[in-house]
């Protein structure tokens, strides 16, 4: 592999898949030589099911990777990380929810995450430079328990200020720190 080569961007949506308007839609429009884990057909909820589909987005491609992950995407990417040893240049983790606290109304219940394959969340540190964005104000997890996730998982964390879930309902599509995120993510 070729270090000074041009990464692929590999977006990992989160359990909503892929949604128009969505920051990581609009990432993916603009930068060159960019994957998007396509939507599952079946066994949607399960971890094991999306980690296997992200793993087989990177099987497709050879050189260097960066992978940027939302919510459910932040925990594919960290579980998937755990089980297997292809190299990547690094990841951004954007807003990861909260699995071990109850989620709100209309999310997985904790005891649907777990048969699911979703618990315990990964603790180990990243073999790869990542950065962990959190939200003073998102409804999908505490300011404190994202710091946690970042400390054992080796990341450096940004503190993104009151952005929610950084998604469209959260008024957010276009992201532009994401692209910068990413240039430096792609330097390492």
């Amino acid at each position: 592999m070729n270090d000074h080569e041009t990464p692929t961007t590999v977006i990992v949506p989160g359990l909503r898949d892929h949604v128009a308007e969505h920051w990581q839609t609009h990432l993916a429009g603009k930068l060159p030589n960019t994957r998007t884990v396509p939507p599952l057909e079946h066994d949607k909820l399960s971890r094991a099911a999306r980690v296997a589909a992200l793993d087989r987005v990177l099987s497709e491609i050879t050189g260097p990777v960066v992978l940027v992950a939302h919510s459910a995407g932040v925990m594919i990417t960290v579980h998937w990380a755990q089980q297997h040893s292809r190299p990547v240049r690094g990841a951004l983790l954007a807003t990861p929810p909260d699995f071990e606290s109850p989620l709100p109304e209309g999310y997985p219940a904790p005891d649907e995450l777990s048969d699911n394959g979703w618990l315990p969340v990964p603790r180990k540190p990243l073999p790869f430079p990542s950065i962990v964005v959190a939200s003073t104000n998102d409804p999908l997890a505490r300011l404190a328990q994202v710091a946690d996730l970042a400390r054992d998982w080796g990341s450096r964390l940004v503190d993104a200020g009151a952005v929610g879930h950084l998604n469209p309902a959260a008024g957010y599509g276009p992201w532009p720190p994401a692209e910068e995120y990413v240039r430096e993510l792609g330097e390492n």
